[in-house]
């Protein structure tokens, strides 16, 4: 069972295949956001890895990051990203003081779209 530390939360034992954004919330109980429900159309479920940062990424996530112009190191999309192995992860995007209503849409437990996987 792969290990989820989130700093200054803890750490978690998580379903291996889990999606990172699912974990967030479901496992450690933080206020992710996700805001697109996990489709990899926005930027609001972002992580910054610590420790254990997948070297695949999903076209989708690659994509949306160079769209969003999102390029700081180890910063990734947490709905794109399966927990099949121990990562440690810094919030960076969370409800309280975004100013939203509530954190997002429903997200599947599948990864959405359907991941076509590539290199960073």
């Amino acid at each position: 069972m792969p290990k989820l530390t989130v700093q200054g939360v803890g750490e978690f034992d998580v379903r291996a295949g889990k999606r990172l954004v699912k974990a967030l919330i479901e496992d450690a109980g933080t206020d992710q956001l996700h805001a697109c429900g996990g489709q990899a159309r926005c930027t609001t479920c972002r992580v910054k890895f610590v420790e254990g940062e997948p070297k695949n990424i999903t076209e989708a996530e690659k994509e949306t990051l160079k769209v969003r112009e999102v390029k700081e190191s180890g910063v990734r999309l947490s709905c794109q990203i399966a927990c099949d192995h121990d990562m440690t992860v810094e919030l960076i995007s969370r409800l309280e003081g975004s100013g939203r209503k509530d954190q997002g849409s429903p997200v599947a437990d599948e990864i959405e779209p359907a991941p076509e996987w590539t290199t960073r």
